[in-house]
């Protein structure tokens, strides 16, 4: 049994340099009262020696494959026993103090199945990070987008979202969360291998009676990027395909068919502008997630029977491409609050 309450868990591939980087940090301000674990996807560069090497205190469980960000959680959680886990990306720098924060509202909030602190940009540290800001959202046709992040606009942090809050989704670059109730929802949906893994978990923990939260009062800093660039065609496939299967897994029944369709219109027009860019790659993307979407809707459908969606979920009502593109609200602070929901 562990001595702690939490578990401060990394999971690593490829990712030596920056292990060699950020895990000092992370030992120095999270040691004293969580136990720091790397659980590894089957990294074919130098990382367990490197961890051996220069990381003797940090627990190691090794996976016996790259199962991506999902299945590799997945796995390794399934063999720690804490009572909360915080997921880590390898390339976050932590702060003194990042995790008082996190533990005090967990405790006072049992309603709360997990929360994110304020997420930071590493490159430019006055900016919130494009990846989770300042606590994730998602509109009724589930586009998401964060308190202090709406598509690429990218805010400077002036304290403007430093209360604490519900939110929809917390950020998997940095999320702190019940194991007791990441293992009854089922851990996250190794189907989607990375990406919107973390916004289909929460969105289940809300049909499940749960709220999510961010705590700005707790603060990092975030790369981003670390293992596929914002422009990689295979983030913009595995984008486009989760964000589809998610929706068919937990949105109401009624409002499923028409957010389809709408979607696949939205996305055509996302794929003719990737095209007017060049973004041949992209364009492509795009066509080849839509067909995954079609042979996967079967089986979604049957995870969906599992779920039992519900209508209790903090979605915003309303269309953030309108708000972004054609009202030019370019910040969060200019949505209408009452659409929150």
């Amino acid at each position: 049994m562990s001595q702690n309450r939490v578990a401060v868990v990394i999971l690593n591939w490829n990712g030596r340099a920056f292990l060699k980087q950020f895990l000092p940090q992370v030992i120095k301000y999270s040691a004293d009262m969580a136990d720091v674990v790397v659980i590894d996807n089957a990294s074919t560069d130098d990382s367990l020696e490197c961890l051996k090497e220069n990381f003797p205190e940090v627990k190691v469980i090794s996976n016996s494959a790259n199962l991506g960000f999902a299945g590799g959680y997945n796995q390794g959680l399934g063999k720690l026993d804490n009572e909360y886990y915080i997921l880590l990306n390898s390339d976050i720098e932590v702060t003194e103090h990042w995790i008082e924060p996190l533990l005090s509202y967990m405790d006072v909030h049992p309603h709360v199945a997990a929360c994110q602190p304020k997420i930071l940009s590493w490159h430019q540290p006055k900016y919130f990070e494009y990846a989770g800001a300042s606590g994730g959202f998602i509109d009724q046709w589930g586009y998401p987008f964060c308190r202090g992040r709406i598509f690429q606009k990218i805010e400077e942090d002036h304290g403007q979202y430093d209360e604490p809050i519900r939110v929809f989704w917390a950020s998997g670059a940095c999320m702190f969360v019940r194991s007791e109730i990441f293992h009854e929802a089922g851990g996250f949906d190794a189907d989607f291998f990375a990406h919107m893994e973390e916004i289909d978990l929460c969105w289940r923990f809300q049909h499940m009676g749960f709220e999510i939260a961010v705590v700005p009062s707790s603060r990092v800093y975030h790369i981003g990027g670390g293992t596929l660039p914002k422009q990689s065609w295979r983030k913009t496939y595995l984008n486009m395909r989760n964000n589809g299967l998610m929706l068919i897994k937990n949105l109401p029944r009624r409002n499923l068919p028409m957010v389809l369709i709408a979607r696949f219109f939205l996305d055509l027009a996302a794929a003719l502008k990737f095209l007017a860019d060049g973004g041949f790659r992209n364009f492509f993307a795009v066509f080849r997630a839509h067909i995954c979407i079609v042979r996967q809707f079967i089986t979604t459908l049957r995870k969906r029977e599992l779920i039992k969606p519900q209508k209790n979920a903090y979605i915003y009502r309303g269309s953030i491409v309108w708000a972004y593109f054609v009202a030019g609200k370019r910040y969060y602070s200019e949505l209408k609050k009452e659409k929150f929901r």
